[in-house]
């Protein structure tokens, strides 16, 4: 008699702090056997997952990784004999994180998948920092781009220079100096704010805020280094206005 089949979740967890985990997140994790977990998601998200057995599948730029096909076997397997599997990454599935990809497989592969939206990093961890990424008086839209990709060929930067929307650049730190002196080169202000957020949204986060040209210096002199977010953009410069407006604020009263 052949088992019944399984199905896959495909699940966001956020940015880092576990309470951004979204409702329909948490009432999916309640029905799984087994949770495929990246390195970067909070293991408190799993205390939704009491019943399933974890498996860790890190995956972490500079560091040794489970190999991408590997994990896409394992879900075809685990859901083909009938498990409810849970795919859980950090931020959004579909935003750097490979989702479409295992999608795909599952497709393919004749399993039933969803995908559940997480809260991706460029919008939690510059929302806790007090960086709006679009603004009336300061930029027309925002621009996802990764520092880092498969063929090691980075992204037209003179290009996004010249678009003149707010940049977050994920997987970037690594390649921060060539990534300034490119936007530069290719005609950004050097004075242009720009900031580094390690470990956004938990209670280890740190940043630096800086300029175009001092980023980069900037974060090595601090300590920061990956998983981190680099945003640029005349909106990074509204952090510190907010601020410093609420600590004159508190002086006051």
């Amino acid at each position: 008699m052949q088992a019944r089949l399984g199905k896959v979740y495909l699940i966001g967890a956020g940015p880092g702090d576990p309470e951004l985990l979204t409702l329909k997140a948490v009432r999916a994790l309640a029905q799984v056997d087994v949770a495929l977990v990246d390195d970067l998601v909070d293991r408190r998200v799993l205390e939704h997952a009491p019943d399933a057995r974890v498996i860790a599948v890190g995956k972490r730029g500079g560091c040794k990784s489970t190999p991408q096909a590997f994990i896409e076997r394992l879900m075809v397997r685990l859901a083909t004999r009938g498990n409810i599997v849970a795919r859980v990454k950090g931020g959004d599935p579909f935003v750097f994180g490979r989702g479409a990809e295992e999608a795909m497989a599952m497709a393919r592969a004749g399993v039933p998948c969803e995908v559940i939206p997480g809260i991706t990093a460029g919008t939690g961890v510059c929302a806790v920092l007090g960086v709006p990424l679009t603004h009336r008086g300061y930029t027309h839209g925002v621009t996802f781009v990764t520092g880092h990709t498969r063929s090691g060929a980075g992204p037209d930067w003179a290009a996004l220079a010249r678009a003149g929307t707010t940049l977050v650049i994920y997987m970037g730190m690594r390649r921060l100096p060539e990534i300034a002196g490119a936007l530069m080169t290719a005609g950004m202000d050097a004075s242009m704010p720009a900031a580094a957020v390690q470990h956004g949204t938990t209670q280890q986060q740190r940043h630096v805020i800086a300029t175009l040209a001092t980023l980069a210096d900037s974060s090595r002199n601090a300590g920061l280094g990956s998983p981190a977010l680099i945003v640029i953009g005349k909106v990074v410069g509204l952090a510190d206005q907010v601020a410093r407006i609420d600590a004159e604020r508190r002086a006051v009263a």
